[in-house]
Formats: structure tokens, C-alpha cells, sequence
């Protein structure tokens, strides 16, 4: 399939703004392309270097490393993926060798010294030697080649290699000049490997998963389209290349135009929070390269495209409080403290999004870095030249009263606009089918104070499990181990096809049918309604009732029961049980009938990615209703004897 086939047959929103893009004789020069400064601009980089609480962490670590052995992936790591699953031996290495060379070109720029040079060369020289730029639990050279190492003739185009290519590119950008002086010959080293590594299989290889021909594109597609229009723009420079530099920089286009096409209008991603800063974030990046590139000819924030305008207020709108949000399928409800803020702030600037800019601001904290290499180079160079980002000030997030987003069936509600204390209730229909996916059609997450007490646990690190056939396998993947109920012994079961019937907002919350989510004769219906009720005492409210065929086997029942994962401190009594959240937030109870047998499951967590950010334990609480039909479970602040009722 050539490359004109196959971006043809998907006509986004792009090719509705612009038409069929021909960039050739719109590209600015390679050296104009990336709007960051090289660092023959003295006047920009005095500038930079300004910003201590940025630079000097930086240039004190450059300092610190230079002559030390660089972190190196080995075939023995790269070979544990198929042996025991394990993919962080390798991705460890390599990421930190990456991290190192981010700093050294931070540290070479700032100061221009001939040591910080050579750390710079050295790195580049690591990776332009490095075996593959493609994560091994990426490649498919064993199904390609039957082997567990990389094939170096036959490359695979995947996150790594976007983000290899693209370092290089925004290395080159800014130390062109001072590589040229001290390392000649070092620069086409770097243009032969990104051609051999991505140009030619980016362009003659039209196979790829992630751009979305059978399948709709996941964050992938803009992630690595966004690497590789960056490194397209500054590393295709050569004589008679002019024409090869806009084939490619077309495709990468065209192809990612296929994402913003089933980029919703609300602006959501079934793939939630987590992976919006690697997805629908990237897609903003790459089209604002693209506008400065072209200098605004093509320029999609100016095109009035109602989904990327509106996916800007879609992290703001997860936020429950301080550094906990919402989090569906594999997002953590706290995620890394390092994001990318400044290019968040950028695009709300862009898009005159105050809310957004809010948000964004609201992380930037004078006396911090303003951004650091766990970002990458690119994002980390555009962060610390951004002059507004850089003087920012803190301000308060938005935090809305009511969030509805249609497209992933997500409702969110709290006591009050921009204010965290209190309650707040996220509820999700959805289906079983989506990127990244939890069986999770139904399930709710409540918050007290900003701090999740009904909780969606996320996920634990990945391993060769998390993708392949056994993904359900997965505690964390179960509806098992989400708030949803489980029936005559029945989990909800995996597939598109399994999905939420009926589904409604309404004030506060969500109503919906979930029976669809599960693979269970007699199940007729499970209606489920989930909502914040913000009178004089504010308390959620779930409401189950369901049509369930009479048992007419002669075995006995198996039990139904309503599930709710809880964190914190939990406590049963007759009727209900007390909970004393994570991070100091004010006690809450959970109430039901008081003749539902109730019982509890702790589950003790070992898992880095989990227990930092639950601690050691969750909690199942178990409510047995097999004879029942109906079920009401109340959620509000506990009040002791003592106090009065607010």
C-alpha cells in the first residue's frame, strides 16, 4: 500500500480545514523549523539559564555524570520481555541513558563548555549505536523473524523510535553548529540513522498498527506522528531532500488527521487522563509545530475544529483535588507529578481556554523547575524558552461543578464549583471494548475532600501480560475488582459488545442499564442510578434494581453480589462501615440495609505503580443480595455524636 493510499481513505478534520496538503513549498528552512533557539542565540539561552530553579538541577547533574559510565540496555534485558514477561530492565536503561542526554544538551547549550560537548557527542553516539530504538516489547522481530533480539535491517517504528528520532532532532536543532566544530561528521551520523530507522519504514512500510487502517488509532498514532514531524522538519535538510522532507512531513499529516477524525467533539479519550498527555496532547503539539513550521498557513488551532478546542479542558475536568483525578481503564488516580504543563498551558493559550490556562498554571510553582528532562527533550527545550510558561503564576484550578462527556459515558459531579472539600461522584457507562480497557461498565469512584475513598485501583506495571491474551488474567483489569456488581457469581466480560444500555445523565450522576456488560442468561436488566444528592447532609446514592430469571437449577444459587472497592482505613459494622481515607481527608460511612450481609477482602498490594499511590492495601467490601432485587447504598461524610450535622 502506498503511502497516497492509505492516508486517502480517512478524511479528517484537517484535510476538511486545509484539503489535500501538498507542505513542500510551505516548509519554513530545516534550521527555522523547531521554535526553540539554538544556542548561537546567546541573548535566548542568557535567558534560559535565568530560570535557576530549572538550569541549575540540570547543569549540577550534567556535572555530576560527566566521565561516568552511561546506562546501557542489554540483549540480556531486551530478552527477558519473552522469557519472563519483564519489559523494565531494559525500558530502565534506556530510558535513563535518554534522560542523561536530554541534560547534556541542556547543560551544553546553557554554558556552551567543550566537556558538556562531549557528553552531548557521547550520547548521541550511544544511541545512534544502539542496537534498536524500539522498545523490546514492542517489536514484532520475533514474529517477523522468529528472533528476540532486534533485526537491525528491518526496523520497527514504534514509541521508542519516535522518541529516539525526535531527541536527536531537537539535540541537533540547538547544538548544530558547536557539533559541527568539535565533532564533524557527527550531525550525518545522525541523518543516516533516522533515515534507515524511521524515514524509509515510516514510508515504505504502510502496515503499521497505530495509524489506524483496520482499527481505530489509540494514543500511539499521535504520539509517534508527532516525533516524527518534528524530526522530519529538522533532520531532512540535505541537498535535493526538499521534496522527501514534505512526502514525509504529508504523511505524517495525513495520517494523524485519522486520530483528530475520532477525536470526539467533547474531547474525551476512552484511554482517560493518564494517556491524554501522551495522545490527544501530542496531537495538539505536532499540529503546533506544523503551524510554526508553515508559518500559520496551516494552522489547526486557528481552523475552528470543535474536538481539539474542546479536548483542552479535558484534564481539568478530571481533576478531583490536588494530585488525584478521575482515572479509567489504565490511568493512575495519581499520576506523575512531572507532566508536561507548559505545553497544556501553550495550547490553552493558543485556544483562549482561561480554565485550561488555570489548570495548568495551577502546577506551576515558582522556586520549581518549570519543567525537567523526565519529559523528553523536546517538551522540556519548548517548556524552559515558553517565557510566558516560565512566568506564570500559581493560580487555583477551575474544578467544575458538573462534567458530562457523552462520548465515553463519563459523568462527574462535586458539592461546588472550585472547591475540592466535600464529596464528588464519578460514574461511567462505557463499554467493555475501549483502549486500554477495564471491565468497568458501571462502576463509580467517590471522593471526599479531593482524596478517592471508592476507588478504581488502575493498573500495576506492565509486563508481556498486560497486552496479550491473559490481559484479564490481570486482577486490576476485572470487574471483580471494580465497583460494579458481580452476578450469580458472574464478572462482566470483555468485548465491545459488552456494553451499558440506556444510559442517561442526570442531576448530580448517571442512570443506566448494565446487564449488556455481562455473558449471563436470565439477566434482564441491572439498573443502576449513581448520584450526588447536595442537600442540607450531601451524600451519593446508588440505586440498583434488577431483573434476574428465578434459579431453576437443583444446585443451590451461586451469590450475587454489589462490589465497591474502597482505600483508606475500613471499618465494618451492622449496617454500614466507616472509612478513614488516604491523605488526611475527613471520614466517610457507607451505609446499606442493615439485613445485607456484609463482609470485606483486603487486598494486600506489592506492586510499585499501586502502592504508591494506594499503600499497601485496598479493600473489597461484599454486599450479599442473592434473594434480593433491589439494593440502596448511601455515601456521605461521617458525623460524630459530638458534632453537629453540617
Amino acid at each position: 500500500m502506498t503511502a497516497a493510499a492509505a492516508s486517502a481513505t480517512v478524511h479528517g478534520p484537517l484535510h476538511d480545514a486545509f484539503g489535500q496538503l501538498n507542505p513542500t513549498g510551505l516548509l519554513v528552512s530545516a534550521d527555522r523549523a523547531l521554535p526553540v533557539p539554538s544556542a548561537t542565540d546567546r541573548a535566548a539561552w542568557a535567558a534560559i539559564a535565568a530560570d535557576l530553579a530549572t538550569v541549575d538541577p540540570i547543569l549540577a547533574a550534567a556535572a555530576e555524570e560527566h566521565g561516568t559510565p552511561w546506562p546501557q540496555p542489554l540483549a540480556s534485558d531486551a530478552a527477558r520481555y519473552h522469557r519472563d514477561g519483564d519489559r523494565s530492565a531494559w525500558e530502565d536503561a534506556a530510558f535513563a541513558r535518554q534522560r542523561r542526554l536530554s541534560r547534556a544538551v541542556v547543560a551544553a547549550a546553557v554554558t556552551l563548555d567543550d566537556a558538556r560537548i562531549d557528553d552531548v557527542a557521547d550520547g548521541i553516539t550511544l544511541l545512534c549505536e544502539q542496537s534498536s530504538w524500539c522498545w523490546p516489547a514492542h517489536d514484532d522481530a520475533f514474529a517477523r523473524h522468529g528472533s528476540i533480539v532486534a533485526v537491525a535491517d528491518d526496523p520497527f517504528l514504534d514509541l521508542g523510535a519516535g522518541e529516539a528520532v525526535a531527541q536527536l532532532a531537537w539535540a541537533d536543532h540547538v547544538l548544530g553548529d558547536a557539533l559541527d566544530e568539535r565533532y564533524p561528521g557527527l550531525r550525518s551520523r545522525i541523518r543516516f540513522e533516522a533515515s534507515r530507522r524511521v524515514f524509509e519504514p515510516f514510508l515504505n512500510r504502510r502496515d503499521w498498527w497505530w495509524i489506524g487502517h483496520e482499527r481505530p488509532p489509540i494514543n500511539w498514532n499521535a504520539w509517534i506522528h508527532a516525533n516524527v514531524l518534528a524530526a522530519a522538519l529538522r533532520l531532512l535538510d540535505g541537498p535535493g531532500e526538499a521534496e522527501l522532507r514534505g512526502r514525509v512531513v504529508a504523511t505524517a499529516v495525513a495520517d494523524l488527521d485519522r486520530f483528530l477524525a475520532v477525536l470526539p467533539d467533547d474531547g474525551a479519550i476512552d484511554e482517560g487522563y493518564g494517556y491524554w498527555w501522551e495522545g490527544a496532547l501530542r496531537a495538539l503539539e505536532a499540529l503546533d509545530l506544523l503551524a510554526s513550521a508553515t508559518e500559520s498557513t496551516v494552522d489547526a488551532y486557528a481552523a475552528g475544529i470543535p474536538s481539539l478546542r474542546a479536548t483542552v479542558a479535558y484534564p481539568h475536568s478530571m481533576q478531583l483535588g490536588g494530585e488525584w483525578f478521575v482515572n479509567v481503564a489504565d490511568g493512575r488516580a495519581k499520576p506523575p507529578t512531572g507532566l508536561p504543563w507548559s505545553a497544556l498551558h501553550r495550547a490553552a493559550r493558543r485556544f483562549g481556554d482561561s480554565d485550561a490556562e488555570a489548570f495548568a498554571a495551577s502546577h506551576r510553582v515558582h522556586g520549581t523547575p518549570s519543567a525537567t528532562e523526565e519529559q523528553g527533550l523536546g517538551r522540556l527545550l519548548r517548556a524552559i524558552s515558553d517565557e510566558q510558561w516560565v512566568a506564570a503564576t500559581t493560580t487555583e484550578p477551575p474544578l467544575p461543578r458538573d462534567v458530562w462527556l457523552p462520548s465515553v459515558q463519563l459523568a462527574i459531579a462535586r458539592e461546588a464549583t472550585g472547591t475540592s472539600r466535600g464529596l464528588a461522584l464519578a460514574a461511567k457507562g462505557g463499554h467493555n471494548g475501549e483502549s486500554h480497557n477495564h471491565n468497568d461498565v458501571g462502576s463509580f469512584i467517590v471522593a471526599v475532600d479531593g482524596v478517592p475513598v471508592v476507588v478504581d485501583a488502575g493498573r500495576p506495571t506492565y509486563t508481556a501480560q498486560t497486552f496479550g491474551p491473559d490481559r484479564y488474567g490481570i486482577w486490576t483489569m476485572q470487574s471483580s475488582w471494580h465497583s460494579v456488581p458481580e452476578v450469580r457469581g458472574v464478572a462482566q466480560s470483555a468485548g465491545e459488545e459488552f456494553a451499558a444500555r440506556e444510559v442517561r445523565p442526570e442531576d448530580g450522576g448517571l442512570a443506566l442499564d448494565l446487564a449488556g456488560a455481562y455473558d449471563l442468561p436470565g439477566l434482564r436488566s441491572w439498573r443502576r442510578r449513581v448520584a450526588l444528592d447536595r442537600g442540607r447532609v450531601p451524600r451519593v446514592r446508588v440505586d440498583d434494581t434488577w431483573d434476574l430469571d428465578p434459579w431453576a437449577a437443583g444446585d443451590p444459587e451461586p451469590e450475587t453480589t454489589v462490589r465497591m472497592l474502597l482505600a483508606g482505613d475500613v471499618r465494618l459494622s451492622h449496617g454500614g462501615a466507616r472509612i478513614t481515607p488516604l491523605d488526611g481527608a475527613r471520614p466517610v460511612v457507607v451505609k446499606w440495609p442493615s439485613e445485607v450481609e456484609a463482609r470485606t477482602t483486603a487486598l494486600e498490594l506489592d506492586d510499585p505503580l499501586l502502592t504508591s499511590v494506594w499503600g499497601s492495601r485496598l479493600t473489597r467490601l461484599e454486599l450479599v443480595v442473592t434473594d434480593r432485587r433491589a439494593l440502596s447504598v448511601t455515601v456521605e461524610l461521617f458525623v460524630s455524636t459530638t458534632e453537629e450535622p453540617r
